[in-house]
């Protein structure tokens, strides 16, 4: 069993690359899945695919991803309806924690102090993703909210706004 799903993992970077073999997201997803179902180890096995996961990602060249603690519901919820047949759930979540990693650690090591990233990139132990939000929409924050929705700003303004914090402005 394990030789086929490897046989089948080697296979993969043809296969993803390829959109006749369906989204990208559903096609690890099954690959996801496939591995879960051989249930190789005694213990771990959950840990053990998630990174055989992202071994594969970064292989081909995708950021890794990271299933919080607090999606681990959803997560099992997706892994069932897996099981089932329908990757869909799964490869989403799959797909929204490949961006999530994007913004939260791939964007902030990139990104010069001036440069515009989405709020969630600029998370730190200072603020969270709704106090930049809250101060972005308030105008205490230098951001501005994209067509699509998302609210960007730069690691400068943050750190301005860090600095002024609590400080009455003028007007008030």
């Amino acid at each position: 069993m394990i030789r086929d799903w490897l046989d089948s993992a080697n296979a993969a970077g043809d296969r993803l690359n390829n959109a006749a073999y369906g989204p990208l997201p559903e096609q690890l997803a099954t690959l996801h899945n496939d591995f879960e179902k051989i249930h190789p180890f005694i213990d771990g096995n959950g840990r053990a695919g998630r990174l055989v996961l992202n071994l594969l990602l970064v292989r081909l060249g995708y950021p890794p991803v990271v299933i919080m603690k607090q999606q681990r519901p959803v997560y099992l919820s997706a892994m069932q309806r897996a099981d089932d047949g329908d990757p869909g759930l799964l490869g989403e979540l799959l797909a929204r924690a490949m961006l999530d990693n994007l913004n939260r650690f791939i964007l902030p090591s990139v990104a010069r102090p001036a440069r515009l990233v989405p709020l969630a990139a600029l998370v730190d132990e200072r603020f969270s993703i709704a106090a930049l939000r809250q101060a972005a929409q308030r105008g205490r924050l230098d951001a501005f909210q994209g067509a699509d929705g998302v609210w960007r700003s730069s690691r400068r303004a943050v750190d301005d706004y860090a600095r002024t914090k609590g400080q009455r402005r003028k007007g008030e």
